[in-house]
Parts: structure tokens; sequence; C-alpha cells
């Protein structure tokens, strides 16, 4: 079966989240060797990466960045970087690194849409604050990667067309290992990578490459503990077959269709191309998608997508389903671009949430993570999977047939978690330090859509503490 990019499309021109289903076999990434000629002197270079005030936002009492980290110097490859510093405490929180999927959509969506303090108004050039921003638990560092995602760049025009978990994987040590010379007060403190849908791939696969690294140095570079990731493609297999079960289970595909798709599809890494059979049920499954929307199967659209002269009405806890247009205008204000020290080779294209033409030309994917997973667990780092189950892309089905796949014992049976007297989704817990839970009522996004939520499972992750389990 030909592989197709699943995205949600708004407005016509906005993507998020979308991600290449297909499989280059089942080759694990292997980590790069890096070695001192990839870490640049950063003398000088935080405090002109610090942000006064972005356009539009409330009074904050904490500290700000934005900039570039070149990754290759010899290319003129370079990333680009939001950071926000705790609410408080920051000098005792952790570090925690966000990823967004795709592969070719911007964690910048991550930080102005989900985890970070702030979001956008409908007017495109105001900010309202999150009061369950992530830097409320964390120091919080949002990375747009690869090279050609939203503000990151490269002065070599074929690095746009080989991108791949590979090179992600390196690029993105490398920037850490660089940013930490920049921040070196951040050189020792415990270190979390968190990340949402094809990040399912990008966080494990950097994980393993910092393990590689500190391993070979016979030393802690950096010190990581943990890494959490939501709605994560893991398994190819599973991940095709649960999402077809779960639209079947939720009353979106018929009774033929799921027949069809079991009779008919393999979904196997091994297996030879898809049938005909399974082609035609695919493509005719994936024509329901275009009247609803597939990451929250229950969320409103967008119906009147244009700016509004004065800010509507705002609510963290209410998600506009309009956001994503209100994101894209802000961010290619010049005067937003000014205040982030974004977009200073002035590109010739707009920042976009999500790059069509990366996930169309991604030169590798393999099939599964399951053996980075496996390692983590092994070496003792916290390992926690998070699902919206109202998402229908990577959802809820996949996620556990991924980790059933894995056979773990439990050491904590099923049972529900709760936040403010309400269910707040249920968990299970393996031996090795793998934790699962769902999120009642989040879609793909989780924290986009069940904001109080998603707070209450980062807190209790970077914590190490049980998901409560009475109200």
């Amino acid at each position: 079966m030909e592989s197709k990019p699943f995205c949600w499309i708004l407005l016509s021109f906005l993507t998020l989240s979308c991600f290449v289903a297909q499989t280059h076999g089942n080759k694990q990434v292997q980590a790069y060797h890096v070695n001192e000629s990839n870490v640049y002197p950063q003398e000088g270079l935080k405090e002109k990466d610090r942000i006064e005030r972005l356009p539009g936002q409330p009074h904050v009492n904490f500290s700000q960045y934005g900039g570039y980290v070149t990754v290759n110097n010899s290319a003129g490859r370079a990333l680009y970087y939001y950071f926000v510093e705790a609410q408080h405490s920051k000098d005792s929180l952790p570090l925690l690194l966000w990823l967004t999927g795709g592969p070719g959509c911007s964690s910048l969506a991550g930080a102005l849409l989900e985890v970070g303090p702030f979001r956008v108004l409908s007017d495109g050039k105001s900010l309202f604050e999150d009061i369950f921003s992530w830097n409320y638990a964390a120091n919080v560092l949002f990375l747009e990667s690869p090279v050609g995602v939203g503000f990151s760049y490269s002065n070599t025009t074929s690095d746009y067309d080989n991108n791949g978990d590979r090179r992600t994987a390196r690029d993105n040590y490398v920037f850490l290992l660089n940013w930490l010379e920049r921040f070196p007060e951040y050189k020792n403190r415990d270190f979390y990578i968190a990340g949402e849908s094809y990040a399912g791939h990008f966080v494990p696969q950097l994980a393993h490459t910092i393990l590689y690294h500190n391993k070979k140095a016979n030393k802690t570079i950096i010190d990581l503990k943990g890494i959490i990731i939501g709605n994560a493609v893991i398994n190819y297999e599973t991940d095709q077959r649960g999402m077809y079960d779960y639209l079947w289970t939720h009353a979106i595909i018929s009774d033929q269709d799921v027949y069809q798709i079991h009779k008919y599809c393999n979904f196997s890494s091994s297996a030879s191309p898809e049938s005909r059979e399974c082609n035609a049920t695919i493509d005719a499954v994936q024509n329901y998608f275009n009247y609803f929307n597939v990451y929250n199967i229950y969320a409103p659209l967008c119906f009147s997508p244009n700016l509004t002269a004065q800010p509507k009405n705002a609510s963290i806890l209410n998600f506009d389903p309009c956001s994503l247009g209100y994101l894209h205008a802000y961010l290619n204000r010049p005067d937003v671009q000014e205040a982030l020290h974004a977009n200073v080779t002035k590109l010739t294209y707009d920042w976009e949430l999500c790059n069509d033409a990366i996930f169309q030309t991604w030169k590798d994917s393999p099939s599964t993570v399951i053996p980075l997973l496996r390692e983590l667990m092994t070496s003792g780092h916290r390992v926690w999977i998070y699902s919206g189950d109202i998402d229908a892309r990577v959802p809820v089905t996949s996620t556990k047939y991924s980790i059933n796949k894995m056979k773990l014992p439990v050491k904590t049976a099923w049972h529900p978690w709760f936040l403010s007297g309400e269910v707040g989704g249920f968990t299970q817990v393996y031996e090795g330090d793998l934790t699962f839970a769902t999120v009642r009522g989040a879609g793909h996004q989780v924290p986009a859509y069940q904001p109080a939520r998603a707070f209450s499972l980062i807190k209790h992750f970077l914590d190490g503490t049980p998901l409560p389990n009475t109200n």
C-alpha cells in the first residue's frame, strides 16, 4: 500500500500533528558519534536570546528566551528554540524538552496551543495566560526540529530533502550539547523529554542517543531521568490496526469496512504490498476524515476562521477550534518574529504549523521503537505513555495493542485516576517502571483539550508519584 500522510487540514492551509504512515523495516536508530568539534562557542549568546516581552503578552514573573543553535557549522544548519523558565523555583525544578511530531510539525504549536505559558487570542496579536502551563512544574524547552520545521533552517539546500529519524536524533542531541553550553546552569539538572504523535519516535531515539554518549564517555553528560509520550507512534502494525478498530468501535466505519480491513490488510513491516481490496477499503475510510476532526472525534469544527478586530473572550478550559489560525497569524507578524529572535535570515516562506515537504521526503522511519522503550526501562529510566481517549489518529486502542506487544507483567492493575473529584482517566503500571494513562475527554493534542488533566499528568510524572487513585 502506498504510504500516505494523514493530516488534520484546517482552513485549507494549516495542518497539525501529521505523521507519515509508513515503514522502512525494523532497523533501529544508531546513535551517531558526536565529538568536541560539534560543540561551538556560546559565550554571550544567552543574553542575546533573552526575550524582554512578546507582543500582546500579559505580565509574567519568569524569564523567556528564543534563538538559534547551530548543529552543523559547515552546512549552516540551525535549529530554533523557545525556552521558558519555571514560574517558581527555577533553580531546583527539572529541565523538560518538548518535541512535536509530524514529522515536520512545529513545537511552537506545543508552546502556544498546548503546554506553554500563553495562548493566542482571536485577534491574532494578543496573548492570554495558560494557568496550566507546564512551566509551573519545570523549566520547559521547545525545539523546532528537524531543519525546515518552523523557523529552523539550513544554508545547504539539500538538507531539506535529507531529513529522517537518524539525522533528527543526532541533530537534536547536538542541539542539546550546545544549548547546555549556552545555559550552563542546567548542565547537571534532572532532564526529561516529552512529546506527542510522531515524537513517539523522536523522544526515545533522542533518549537512546543520550544514553549511548553517556556510556561512551563513562560519565553523565546529560542527566536523563525519563520520557513521556502522548498518542504516540510506537509500532506501525499495531498503530494501524488499532486505528481502524477504534474507528469501528466508535461507529465511524462500518462492520463491512472493518471486516475488509481485518481480512485483506496486513500491516506487518515484512508484508508484501497491500492487496487491491485493502487499498480500496482504506481509501474509502479516509474519505470519512473530510467530515470530522480525526484528532478529536467529538470536537467542533472551525466555521469562522477570520481574525476578529477585538479578541473574543477565551478560556483555557474551552479549546477554540479556530486557534490554529490565530497562531499562524501571530507567528507571522514581523514584530513577533523580532521579539522571538526568529526568522533572522528572512526565510522565503511563512512560518507554518507543519511542513508538508518534510514528511513527503522523509528518509528513514523504523517500524517500531519498542526496543528503545525496553532499553530505557532496563536502564532504570521512567517511561510514561499517555493517550487522549477521543483521538482516532493514534488512538488508545493502538497504544494498548503496542504495549501489549511488549508482554510486560502488570505491577498495578487498571484503575481510574482522579482530579478535582472527577475521573481524569484510567491507568495501569507495568513492571520496569512503565506507566500507561488515558486522559478522559482529550484528543490527539491532550493539553489543548484537557489542560488541567494534562498538567496533573505531567506533575505526577516529574515527581515520580502515581496518579491519584481516590477522589
